[in-house]
């Protein structure tokens, strides 16, 4: 899979750096409320919220605002109802793009959604056209400088990983497993004293295509601005990129 896990590092690296931390910390206030409601407000009885509660906990987000979106979501407190779902669409250069979005206003989001794919020259398409293309995983990374691979290699296997991979662009170890494993594997590693440098479900595509020149840069300025929108959750993308071309672009 390496290369299919593009997108991700890249998100990541860029939230390391990016300053909008409320923005952020909005998105998990959505997923945390949501996950609640669902699930209900135990992190122990519902595998969503705790990943979402270590997501946040992860981004430094106060105790106080985690527990008060979960009350949010479990109706203890009044808050604003959120709906989710999935657009599916093309972007330059026939990259398959999946967006996730939690929103108050569908038809502000489907409306806005609809205009970014347009304006870097894709196009939004009908449920379940570019789906089929991706698979959900849970992925782990681990700094190569952090750990020795055959360290990572025996704790993975022992917590029930499906695949260790060696990502030599990123600098990163590569975990992947089920994602009903997801939960159980992260434990595992916290109890090992292992700590990834990032750790969630998300979807990874099946194949790639390779972008470079323009459509690389068109390519990378949607995907931005679809995660800067307030109402777009996650973002997933079939696209590779050299690295000559990243640093071209950085």
């Amino acid at each position: 899979m390496s290369g299919h896990s593009k997108w991700a590092n890249i998100k990541h690296k860029k939230a390391r750096s990016d300053a909008k931390r409320g923005k952020v910390f909005s998105k998990l206030v959505k997923e945390l409320t949501v996950a609640a409601r669902m699930g209900g407000s135990d992190p122990s009885g519902n595998p969503r919220l705790k990943a979402a509660i270590d997501k946040a906990k992860s981004e430094n987000m106060p105790a106080d605002n985690i527990d008060r979106a979960v009350k949010k979501g479990a109706g203890e407190l009044e808050g604003v109802t959120y709906e989710e779902g999935v657009y599916e669409g093309y972007g330059p250069g026939g990259v398959a793009v999946l967006v996730e979005y939690m929103t108050d206003n569908r038809n502000r989001t489907a409306s806005d959604v609809r205009h970014l794919f347009s304006k870097f020259g894709g196009t939004l398409g009908q449920n379940g056209s570019v789906a089929w293309m991706f698979e959900k995983k849970g992925f782990f990374t681990f700094n190569m400088d952090a750990i020795s691979e055959e360290k990572l290699m025996e704790a993975a296997i022992e917590a029930g990983a499906d695949d260790v991979e060696t990502n030599t662009d990123d600098g990163v170890y590569e975990v992947y497993t089920a994602p009903d494993a997801f939960a159980e594997v992260r434990s595992a590693f916290e109890a090992a004293g292992l700590t990834p440098e990032q750790g969630e479900l998300t979807m990874l595509p099946k194949t790639t295509v390779m972008v470079e020149g323009k459509t690389a840069d068109r390519v990378l300025k949607l995907l931005d601005e679809l995660e800067n929108h307030d109402d777009v959750q996650n973002v997933y993308a079939n696209f590779d990129i050299s690295s000559e071309e990243m640093d071209r672009i950085a």
